[in-house]
């Protein structure tokens, strides 16, 4: 009796092993999805998919590219801001409506042009340096009264009134002073451009011409600028830094900055001199009326 239940056993494993599967059966234990923690078949926590985890990265691809490019933008863009687009910008919202003056010059404008004029000295080099320290210490003057209340001298006419007033207008380490002196600057850097605007041709009709050299161009713009308030002494000093003044083709380039070429700079020096003159031309004539505008160094 034992052998024979021992044989019914063995031959119901047989047929269950050897029983076809059912239709179906295999693909839903393939469809089933993976047991969880606790075998319920749920999502494991921070558990992506195959598509979850490709979009994400795609996001932060394009947005790493994006980031890129913004940036390499930025940085040309700043490459090409030379000191005469610059110079522009400050002067483009003051400029003269209907040709009405500007009666009262502003002062944060003009103490922009004015660190624009250091950046033009630097270019043409060390040989400006004399000049250079009297723009600057003229700025700094400037600037701290311009602080001491920024509402009540955002004008330069209100700064030549006040000194008028304490009587201070006339002594050497005025503002009044500093604005005069810094407005001839701008005027030496007027005549300047004009000059080498003019003489400055196309580089395919050079061939062959006699330009003038820049210490040419900036003697000239000197002397009608510069020179006529000028005492010995510092005509002297200026004489000196002719001499040192660096080639044409060199001073050329820095004022083209990058990616510019020339045919586009002198239409921004024609811009910017159109812009400019009648700013001065106030401040002259501001000046005029405090009798400052023929005063002279030594």
């Amino acid at each position: 009796a034992l052998m024979m239940v021992e044989r019914e056993r063995d031959e119901g494993e047989a047929m269950a092993v050897n029983r076809p599967r059912q239709e179906g059966e295999g693909a839903e234990a393939a469809a089933a999805p993976a047991p969880g923690p606790a075998g319920t078949g749920e999502k494991v926590e921070g558990q992506r998919d195959d598509g979850e985890r490709d979009d994400g990265e795609e996001r932060k691809e394009k947005s790493e590219e994006e980031d890129e490019a913004e940036e390499k933008k930025d940085k040309v863009e700043l490459e090409e801001w030379s000191e005469i687009r610059l110079a522009i910008a400050e002067l483009s919202p003051i400029s003269r409506r209907g040709g009405k003056l500007c009666t009262s010059p502003p002062t944060l404008p003009f103490l922009g042009l004015s660190h624009l004029l250091l950046q033009l000295l630097d270019k043409i080099g060390p040989t400006m340096a004399v000049l250079r320290l009297d723009v600057q210490r003229n700025i700094e003057r400037l600037q701290e009264l311009y602080l001491q209340d920024p509402s009540k001298y955002s004008t330069l006419t209100a700064m030549v009134e006040k000194e008028a007033d304490d009587g201070t207008v006339r002594k050497a380490d005025s503002c009044a002073r500093a604005i005069l002196w810094l407005t001839r600057s701008m005027d030496f850097t007027v005549a300047l451009l004009q000059r080498l605007e003019k003489e400055e041709e196309e580089e395919e009709e050079e061939e062959g011409s006699d330009q003038q050299s820049l210490a040419q161009l900036v003697e000239d713009a000197y002397k009608v600028s510069l020179k006529p308030w000028h005492g010995w002494i510092s005509s002297a000093a200026c004489k000196i830094a002719l001499k040192l003044i660096p080639e044409r083709a060199i001073f050329v380039g820095w004022l083209m900055g990058e990616n510019q070429s020339y045919s586009l700079l002198k239409v921004e020096i024609e811009k910017l001199v159109q812009l400019l003159q009648p700013f001065l031309d106030d401040i002259h004539a501001m000046l005029a009326k405090f009798k400052l505008d023929r005063l002279k160094s030594t």
